[in-house]
């Protein structure tokens, strides 16, 4: 699973990297028009990953609904810890710190 997580974590990275080359070489012709363009594209990269936080909180609060429904727990320690690893795997220890973040944000929503 390691292996697959850091091809997926490469493959995002060399393709915003490729993305951001070409809005360099295509329409800044200055450090403060490829500032200016390179901040834009981090402002919708972030509400793109606000609006993946705000759907991941909704799938989750229909695990924890179904759990609970069946008599379970809230939350599964078990899964958070491979959630963690993943993160982890991924991004190394600020990945844990993020992961902890959002799993956060998706406990007690229900």
């Amino acid at each position: 699973m390691p292996a697959t997580a850091t091809a997926t974590a490469i493959a995002p990275t060399t393709a915003t990297t490729s993305h951001t080359s070409a809005i360099a070489n295509a329409t800044a012709t200055t450090p403060e028009q490829l500032i200016a363009a390179s901040r834009d594209r981090i402002d919708t990269l972030d509400d793109r990953i606000i609006g993946l936080i705000q759907e991941r909180m909704a799938v989750s609060a229909v695990i924890q609904e179904a759990r609970i429904g069946s008599g379970g727990r809230r939350v599964h320690l078990s899964r958070e810890m491979e959630v963690l690893g993943h993160w982890s795997d991924a991004l190394g220890k600020p990945g844990t710190t993020l992961a902890m973040t959002l799993l956060e944000l998706c406990r007690g929503r229900v």
